[in-house]
């Protein structure tokens, strides 16, 4: 945890990069799915219910992210347009302190890349045993 500094550069809000990696390790993990595990009607239905939910949940978070685009930033507090690495640089504020906002994304982004990456494992080791 980084001291808290009002004189510090630092934001309350995602940079638009990170909403777009989760958006996009969600299709990951459902595709992966669906390419492992869609054979038969039983599967079908309910990676459909997977693929639902997975949509509200991505739903959800693009409409948190159109809500905090929108949302008035304190007076002197930095903003999230422009490059990741300048974002990336800032100090983000979250519930319980301040940390560094690529450490903020990084804490975001692992567990939803791991489920990714392991549902991709799971499928190709349901592909191999047919």
């Amino acid at each position: 945890m980084l001291p808290k500094s009002p004189d510090l550069p630092h934001t309350r809000s995602l940079h638009r990069f990170v909403y777009e990696a989760m958006v996009g390790l969600a299709v990951w993990f459902v595709l992966s799915a669906w390419l492992g595990f869609g054979a038969g009607a039983y599967p079908d239905y309910l990676l459909t219910v997977v693929t639902l939910f997975i949509l509200g949940v991505v739903a959800l978070s693009l409409l948190s992210g159109r809500f905090d685009r929108h949302r008035r930033m304190r007076p002197g507090a930095a903003g999230t347009r422009g490059a990741f690495g300048a974002w990336k640089a800032l100090d983000f504020e979250t519930a319980t302190g301040r940390l560094k906002a690529s450490e903020a994304a990084a804490q975001i982004l692992l567990p939803l890349a791991a489920i990714a990456f392991g549902m991709t494992l799971f499928a190709l080791i349901a592909l191999a045993s047919i």
